[in-house]
């Protein structure tokens, strides 16, 4: 299904009013049927169809007009990018399957196609150990061939988008800005070798829309809706990390977090998280292992399953295949004894140091792969 221009220039119109959510903006186009049609109504019209007050009506009148859709349109495309609306073909499934998705998505670069996309948040006061484990994690999943998303902030953000842009690999950057500025300045390259290596710039802001205290909350639930689960690196309680883990939990989706220190308020944000239940992050497999069909995403084998390459080396050529059939599933003692036509003493000798190794765990006398 697709729109008219002049019923895209609409929404991108009614997009510049920021102070309504974009569902009650979709309830407007389903009061008038299109938003050509809302912006046809005089304020009054508008008040008393929609139920708004006059003054909200007339406020809403005037910020649509103020903005040349045309040329946010033009300014969009000399970037490269394009403005999608939800009919499109290439706006992204997992925001039209949010209550809130944007009505007009600013978007620089190319979005992902079928790959496993992880929401990786946290604090702009980063610590060290917030910057090596976000560089760790990041640079863990990129490796694998999933998308790290995040908000291109100072801090954690930054990191996380760093890492992927080292590999030369695309990341996904959700701005609380418009797509023509930069926030904060000292990004502007990191934003352009995001670009340069495949990855995307995304806000529902208009095009020069400069930094606002309260864009930052609702550019969340776009992180949150295009990632298939988040993990919380670092942040306060009361942080924009803590409101993008709400946002996820609310539609449904896996919120993991990495344990800090105790007595660092960066890590009690992810520390309060663990407590009420969120998954515990200690290593990439951790991420990769909550993701319900990782099957479905192009993701390539960690280095982290077959265990570190110290380990391995330290491994007898029995262990080596023994690891090597078990790969990604679970096996019994029975099944190795007779697919590599071992003597029981001899499995249960080789199972028995690799889970001493910390390389196999057991349950339920089926061995599989350690997380750790």
């Amino acid at each position: 299904m697709s729109i008219s221009l002049q019923e895209r220039l609409a929404r991108i119109r009614i997009n510049a009013f920021l102070y309504f959510r974009a569902d009650w903006l979709k309830r407007l186009i389903d009061i008038f049927g299109s938003a050509e049609e809302i912006l046809k109504q005089n304020a009054e019209t508008l008040a008393k169809e929609a139920q708004m007050n006059p003054s909200t009506a007339a406020h809403f009148l005037k910020d649509a007009f103020a903005i040349d859709p045309q040329e946010e349109l033009d300014k969009t495309l000399k970037y490269g990018g394009q403005i999608l609306v939800p009919e499109d073909e290439d706006y992204p499934q997992s925001l039209r399957d949010i209550k809130e998705s944007p009505i007009a998505l600013y978007v620089l670069g190319k979005l992902p196609q079928n790959r496993l996309c992880i929401g990786m948040v946290g604090t702009r006061k980063i610590t060290a150990y917030g910057r090596r484990v976000a560089n760790t994690l990041s640079e863990g999943l990129t490796q694998a061939g999933a998308v790290v998303v995040s908000g291109l902030a100072r801090g954690v953000d930054s990191q996380c988008h760093a890492a992927a842009v080292k590999l030369q690999k695309p990341t996904l950057a959700v701005i609380g800005t418009g797509i023509g500025r930069c926030y904060p300045p000292e990004n502007r390259e990191l934003a352009r070798a995001i670009l340069q290596h495949g990855g995307a710039i995304v806000s529902e802001l208009p095009f020069n829309k400069p930094p606002h205290a309260f864009h930052f909350p609702r550019r969340n639930r776009i992180i949150a809706a295009l990632s298939q689960l988040v993990v919380v690196v670092e942040g306060e309680i009361k942080s924009g990390a803590l409101i993008t883990a709400k946002l996820a939990l609310e539609m449904g989706k896996d919120v993991l977090a990495v344990p800090g220190p105790i007595d660092s308020p960066q890590s009690s944000g992810p520390n309060s998280l663990i407590k009420e239940g969120a998954g515990v992050v200690t290593s990439v497999k951790d991420i990769i292992d909550y993701i319900p069909s990782p099957q479905l995403f192009s993701l390539e084998t960690l280095q982290e399953d077959t265990a570190p390459q110290q380990e391995q080396a330290d491994l007898s050529p029995l262990q080596n295949k023994i690891l090597q059939l078990i790969g990604t599933e679970e096996k019994s003692t029975d099944q190795i004894v007779e697919t590599l036509n071992l003597s029981v003493p001899e499995a249960a000798t080789a199972l028995f140091e690799l889970e001493v190794k910390g390389l196999l765990s057991c349950r339920a006398g089926l061995y599989s792969k350690s997380k750790f």
